[in-house]
């Protein structure tokens, strides 16, 4: 693949910031745009050569056939975009990004791919440009790269997956999509400076991401990869009819702390007639391959709070951050019903108009 740009290349990155940084925090200003929750990828067009490469050493392109077939029939013969592939689902006028349907895409056989390709059509919010024709815009201002951007995708239609995604140099604005979008799925909010140059591998952008509270049980924990101690705590919550639902995990400890916990859950483990910790398994997922799902029993009675970002169905989006234990709060107290969840907005009005 000949591009006027130094290949392979990773995505620039962004740090995490508490709250919509006013637009003068940095010189030149920011420009604000919603934060997607998909497979961040970098489209790669040399003719009829292209690859989706991902932020990960694992190329996409593979899964996505029908994002190939459109980035030949729409994008410009020589480019490279910074986007995000992303899955919709819902009623037309109540649509929102479902990440378990995006998930699923990732299959080794060839059969169920395009089998899902047809089912569960991907599409791509693009959000920066890298190279376009024989221009690398790797130096150039995001307020330059940003109007390339928006010449590139001129002339799409409803039909063509490919969407641009919106900007605002207004906080205010940006902080009512942080609190509306996300009912479409969304996962916050970014903002870059509008004079600053594309720094792949680097963390020039901030991000805004989502953050609450719950209360949870912790009915196991794995093993952490080293061998040695806890190396995440797999997380419930009750159901209105009194089944334990397994929503997520909490991991991120220090080695100290992984130790610790080994003893501080010593007492709670199943265990059978003759002494030995009862095991289990986790349902696996298109991400865990042929990793370990086992993980220890324990007796459902210790409450964890946690923060997390999203409650998509009954699972947590991401991993949970311990924060602390609650020994004031019953396990039956850890209701799934009262967990806050975003207020529901379709997605069309995210994307809004092409």
């Amino acid at each position: 693949m000949d591009l006027p740009i130094d290949l392979p290349i990773t995505p620039m990155l962004a740090k995490a910031v508490k709250g919509v940084p006013a637009a003068d925090s940095v010189e030149g200003g920011l420009s604000y745009e919603p934060k997607w929750d998909g497979f961040r990828v970098l489209v790669l067009r040399d003719g009829d050569d292209v690859e989706l490469a991902s932020r990960g050493s694992k190329p996409l392109t593979r899964y996505f056939p029908e994002v190939v077939e459109a980035v030949r029939a729409h994008l410009p013969q020589r480019c490279a975009l910074d986007g995000e592939i992303v899955v919709r689902s819902g009623d037309q006028g109540a649509q929102r990004l479902d990440w378990e349907a995006l998930s699923q895409r990732i299959h080794p056989a060839a059969s169920r791919v395009a089998k899902l390709s047809a089912e569960t059509p991907a599409e791509v919010i693009f959000f920066d440009a890298l190279a376009l024709d024989d221009d690398s815009l790797l130096d150039q201002p995001f307020r330059d790269r940003r109007a390339r951007l928006v010449a590139a995708l001129d002339g799409r239609t409803s039909a063509t997956p490919f969407h641009l995604t919106r900007v605002t140099d207004d906080p205010d604005l940006a902080t009512d999509w942080f609190t509306r979008f996300e009912g479409a799925g969304l996962d916050g909010v970014v903002a870059k400076p509008l004079d600053g140059a594309y720094e792949p591998g680097k963390r020039t952008m901030l991000k805004i991401k989502h953050s609450r509270t719950a209360d949870a049980v912790v009915f196991g924990y794995r093993i952490h990869k080293s061998g040695e101690g806890v190396g995440s705590l797999l997380l419930g919550m009750f159901s209105s009819d009194g089944r334990l639902i397994p929503v997520g995990g909490a991991s991120a400890f220090t080695m100290a702390r992984r130790r610790e916990l080994i003893d501080e859950l010593a007492d709670l483990v199943v265990r059978d007639d003759d002494g030995g910790a009862l095991t289990g398994e986790t349902e696996r997922s298109r991400f865990s391959g042929s990793k370990d799902v086992s993980f220890v029993r324990l007796s459902p009675e210790r409450v964890v709070e946690v923060k997390f970002d999203q409650l998509e169905g009954s699972r947590f989006r991401h991993a949970a951050g311990f924060l602390r234990w609650r020994p004031d709060r019953e396990p039956e107290s850890c209701l799934i019903d009262q967990v806050e969840r975003a207020p529901s907005y379709d997605l069309d009005a995210v994307l809004g108009a092409r």
